[in-house]
This record gives C-alpha cells, structure tokens and sequence, in this order.
C-alpha cells in the first residue's frame, strides 16, 4: 500500500439474505412456518411486502476496488440502493464484507446517522467523553480540545442535558462537531447534515475543507445534494446498484449521476417532447438546435457562443420573445440573455433564427443551455412560456493568468480584477 493511502480496498462484496429473519416471537416464528408449510400467506408477513424464497440474497456491492489517499475529499454519489451507505458501514467497520479486503492507515471518526455512537442517557459533555475514549483518547487530550467543540456545535446551553432530549439537528450538531475536532486521520459523512440547518451546513462544508487542505486529513462524504458535493470534493466516486461506475473528476462524475443525453452534441434534434418541459401554452416546437459551423462544443477564451434554432409554429405568432439560460453542471441557472420580440409568424410556419452572446465572464467548467420561448397576445397581457427545453452543453476553457488556479467553489462568473485605489 503507497505510504499516502489511507483506504485500500479489493474486490470488496457485500451480500444480503432477503426476507425476514425472525418476526419478533416463537409464537409468531411457528406461525409463519405452519403457514409455509401448509402452502398458505404468511399471516404475518406485511401487506404490500414481497415474499422471498429461502436462499434468496441480494448484492449490495459487487467487486469494488478504490485507494483514497491523505487529504483527498472524496465524494460518493449514486441513486438510492447504489450502494453508498453499505460502502460506508463496510468503510467504518460496523459490517464485514462477504468477500474482499480493507486496508486502513489511521483513526477513523465517522457519522452514518443520526445519534450514531451517542448514549442516550449520558449528557452530550459525557458523549463527548465517550467519543474520544472510542478513538483511543484519553481525558487529558479531551479536555484540549472540549471548549472548541462545544462552540463550534452551538449547543453551550444544553451540553450538560441528556441527548435523549435533543433535537436531530442537535444530535447532527454535536456528533458533527466531536467528529471534526477529535484526532482522526479519516472522517466519514453519511447524509445526515441535510438534518441540520443551511447556515450550519455550509460551516460543516467548510470545516471539513479546512481539515482536509490545512490538517491533511481525509474526508470521504455522501449525499445527494450536488452543490455540497461539488463545493467540498476534489474527487467522487459513481456507485450504480453495486458497482463503481466512475471515479475522477467531480464535474464528470455529476453529470453521469444527472445524466445528459445531450452534453456531447454539437447539433441536436428533438424528439417529440424528450428534453422539454411542459408549459401552459405551446404554441411552437423546437426541432432543432445546433451550434454554427462548429464541430465541438469546446470555446476558448473570448470566443462567443453562437446557437442555431429552429422550430414550428403550432398557432399564429404575433411577437415573439426567447430567455437563453445557462446552467452549471447541477442544473442550477447562473445568467440568462433576452431577446424580445424578434419575431412574429402565422401558424405552420416554419423558421430558423440565429443567436450569439459573449461568455467571456464564464470560469472554466462545462455549463448547460435552456431555452425558453415566451410572448402575449397584447401590450396589457401578462408574458406565457410557450416553449421550454434543455439544450446543449458546452465546455468554456480559459487562460488562467491568476497564480492560484480558479476554484468553482468561487462561483461559475468571474468579474475581473480588483482596483486598486490610491
């Protein structure tokens, strides 16, 4: 194992019995075996639930092979029941896997849910004891670090009151704050920050970034939300029903888990309604987009992004207005450019129109357009969408001049340069 690898694991498999082991009481036992045996339905079997045949098993991960290395921010990505939270549990030792190895360097501090490793009973001062003793502390390096922990949790005015009586965001702030401050080479984040509030998760984003860039600690965290995954990681991981579908670049692996039939098109027809949204009145049908005489959706630098599109008119168009949105990766708009009323048309019609702007201000990345053709019938009419589709990616490369490459954590925008003033 390479001397920075904190994590190795090989042709790690997890495998899981279906159905239900034990229904609580013998009673209960020898009434669903008499029912199987006379041919009949479990009596207590749960209505709408699927009945498995003894031997039935289920994989949960299969053949799994990553090396995560000190100080990376790892993030794992995937539907419900790709796996991620198994990963995890096989990560932090709470399960062992059916087949394969995992090979660890240093203390591992994880939270796979709420109140994981909390005693109800004990006070959350207590809790914090209890977590330090369990990564092999003693009292003396908890007392250090205690003062810091507390603060930074938010729960000063309950921290001598029994968990028990805590809020799930309390629990998430607490638990959150001892894995952070404890001396562990290695934190595990399930999704239980999406229990907190906003403010306290971008300060546990943040956290955790610092950790990993100032502490070269390892920080391996799943979720569903893409900003959060996009704002800490320098790295993620696909799963898809058991398997690693991916492993690289965050963006990349975003727009995998999002999918994008789309994204490496130059030219792009529409299909009936696939990739539009549905609006109150369509009174055209975009056929058609591409971008003008190119064959990539590459641009460099100050280059300006020219689209060609065509459509339909499926009622008269007496004047008509467009919004070009672009995306980030996460489908989150950053700006939009407007043009209204080009053009008016009589139905069944058919027209091409040419559009340019200037990205120049875009950061490097891969963005997304949308388009969204709109008008109204007079000058007193309120403005309907008539048209509304997801259009071509493209990827804007930039000369970096700054010293410190651009981090996407900034924003998708840059500005320019500050002014100094005398």
């Amino acid at each position: 194992m390479d001397k920075n690898c904190v994590i190795k694991t090989e042709h790690l498999q997890k495998e899981y019995k279906l159905g239900v082991i034990g229904t609580g009481t013998l009673r209960r036992d020898l009434q669903s075996w008499v029912a199987k045996k006379r041919g009949k339905e479990d009596p207590n079997r749960r209505i709408g639930t699927a009945e498995y045949e003894k031997g039935d098993t289920f994989l949960a991960l299969d053949d799994i092979n990553i090396e995560v290395f000190r100080g990376e921010r790892v993030g794992i990505i995937g539907a419900n029941g790709a796996g991620k939270s198994t990963l995890l549990k096989l990560l932090s030792r709470i399960t062992s896997p059916t087949e394969g190895n995992i090979a660890y360097r240093g203390r591992i501090a994880s939270m796979l849910e709420v109140g994981t490793g909390f005693h109800p009973e004990l006070t959350g001062r207590e809790n914090i004891y209890l977590n330090g003793a369990i990564l092999g502390m003693n009292r003396a390096e908890v007392d250090k670090k205690i003062d810091r922990i507390i603060e930074f949790s938010e729960c000063e005015k309950f921290i001598d009151t029994p968990v028990k009586r805590y809020s799930s965001g309390m629990f998430v702030k607490l638990a959150f704050s001892v894995a952070a401050h404890l001396d562990a080479e290695i934190m595990i984040m399930d999704e239980v920050l999406a229990v907190g509030d906003m403010k306290f998760q971008k300060k546990c984003i943040s956290k955790m970034r610092e950790l990993a860039i100032d502490d070269n600690r390892t920080v391996l965290y799943v979720s569903h939300n893409m900003n959060t995954i996009q704002d800490l990681c320098n790295r993620c991981i696909v799963l898809d029903k058991g398997k690693k579908v991916y492993d690289g670049d965050v963006d990349e692996a975003i727009k995998l888990y999002m999918g994008g039939d789309n994204d490496e098109f130059f030219s792009f027809n529409y299909e009936g309604d696939k990739h539009k949204y549905p609006v109150k009145h369509r009174d055209i049908n975009l056929t058609n987009v591409k971008y003008n005489g190119r064959t990539t959706n590459l641009f460099f630098d100050d280059e300006k992004l020219s689209l060609e599109l065509s459509w339909e008119n499926l009622a008269d168009i007496p004047s008509l207005s467009m919004r070009v949105e672009i995306q980030d990766t996460r489908r989150i708009p950053i700006t939009s450019f407007i043009k209204e009323d080009f053009y008016s048309g009589k139905k069944g019609e058919t027209h091409t129109q040419k559009f340019t702007f200037d990205i120049s201000k875009l950061a490097q990345g891969r963005f997304i357009t949308r388009y969204v053709f709109y008008n109204r019938q007079n000058e007193s009419a309120a403005f309907e969408d008539i048209e509304d589709a997801m259009g071509l990616a493209f990827r804007h490369q930039v000369s970096d001049t700054l010293k410190r490459k651009w981090h996407r954590s900034w924003g998708s925008v840059r500005l320019g340069e500050l002014k100094l003033l005398d």
